[in-house]
């Protein structure tokens, strides 16, 4: 019998808790949650998740605060978070992407939508074995052990960013449009808008670039989209 998908929701509502941990259990995810995220906190590194629900306002410390904690942790970099904002403004949204969170749902959301976001991520960041490394340069990328090693230095990436610098590395030289990444590495979620995949394009030149601003590996074709020159 497989093991159920474990689920942490950090909020400090405690109705929606409990609606959300009620639709997923019914989904057959087994679910633990915290009202705040020092308790979290603790439960993740104590605990083994697959996915975090992560409110944006907390008592104490801040979701954006501990997601930024999370990823630069490297026993929890690679754990998804979906981020849960009250707040419409897109600032919010891309703060939350830019830091590492893999999603976002703004409130109030209906429990279906969240699912689907959940179960879209969780296939999105499926560690699937492929065998082989990529060595480009300084930059060493394991797709077996999802690692990421720049002239020996291990960088922490979420799972979402290791998956798009794979795919772009995979095919150097090869340009793709904001709508070919969200295909190849979104697939068919419904809900992701084409400035994710520029927040993780940032993302990952800030990881991986000597100057972002002048990149040598993730190179732009103004109006076209983006490539792996190396």
């Amino acid at each position: 019998m497989e093991a159920k998908r474990r689920i942490l929701i950090v909020d400090d509502e405690a109705d929606l808790v409990e609606l959300v941990s009620y639709n997923l259990k019914k989904e057959g995810f087994a679910v633990d949650s915290a009202n705040d995220g020092e308790s979290a906190l603790k439960k993740i590194r104590r605990e083994g998740y697959d996915l975090l629900v992560l409110d944006l306002m907390l008592p104490g410390l801040q979701g954006l605060e501990m997601c930024r904690i999370i990823r630069n942790d490297q026993k929890t970099a690679g754990l998804p978070v979906i981020m849960l904002t009250a707040k419409g403004e897109e600032v919010d949204k891309i703060l939350g992407l830019e830091i590492g969170a893999d999603d976002y749902v703004t409130k109030p959301f209906s429990p279906k939508e969240l699912i689907a976001r959940i179960k879209a991520v969780l296939r999105r960041t499926e560690k699937k074995i492929v065998s082989g490394r990529i060595v480009i340069n300084d930059i060493e990328i394991d797709s077996e052990r999802y690692t990421l090693t720049i002239k020996g230095k291990p960088i922490r990436l979420s799972a979402t960013e290791f998956k798009l610098l794979l795919f772009l590395a995979e095919r150097r030289g090869k340009v793709f449009s904001r709508g070919q990444l969200l295909d190849a590495i979104w697939q068919e979620e419904a809900f992701v808008e084409p400035r994710t995949v520029d927040v993780h394009i940032r993302r990952l030149r800030e990881q991986i670039e000597k100057d972002p601003s002048e990149p040598r590996y993730i190179k732009t074709m103004r109006g076209i989209g983006y490539y792996f020159e190396g």
